[in-house]
């Protein structure tokens, strides 16, 4: 009975070992795997912070009133006013359909549909 204990404790034991190895090398590559992420979560912020700097330069004000000066006669481009803003109440939105199509006959608009998916042919005949 001793040995037979033995055994089973030995076999659990390396089973034990086994799962811990395979676990511990599980853990490293998840660590290796976040490491790899934050590096490039840490490289798309700065990325994303020279794009921020680019546009900041590229839209500042006087580069800007520059452009739209040295391209005048070709866009027209002038500084607005408050003037030149309209109130909601005078934008003029499109008016819903007047009427739908009627529908003369309800049995034939719902087989319709019916023979359209069958490829039945619409004559009467198929049904008598």
């Amino acid at each position: 009975m001793r040995t037979v204990m033995y055994i089973l404790t030995t076999i659990a034991v390396v089973g034990l070992a086994f799962w811990a190895y395979r676990e511990n090398y599980a853990t490293q590559q998840a660590l290796s795997d976040a490491d790899r992420l934050h590096a490039n979560i840490r490289a798309t912020h700065a990325r994303l912070a020279v794009l921020r700097a680019e546009w900041a330069f590229q839209n500042r004000p006087d580069r800007l009133r520059d452009l739209a000066d040295l391209n005048f006669d070709r866009l027209g481009l002038l500084p607005l006013h408050p003037g030149q803003f309209g109130q909601v109440d005078q934008v003029a939105y499109p008016q819903p359909p007047s009427e739908l199509l009627p529908i003369t006959d309800p049995v034939d608009v719902s087989t319709m549909n019916y023979d359209a998916l069958t490829g039945a042919d619409e004559s009467e005949e198929d049904f008598e």
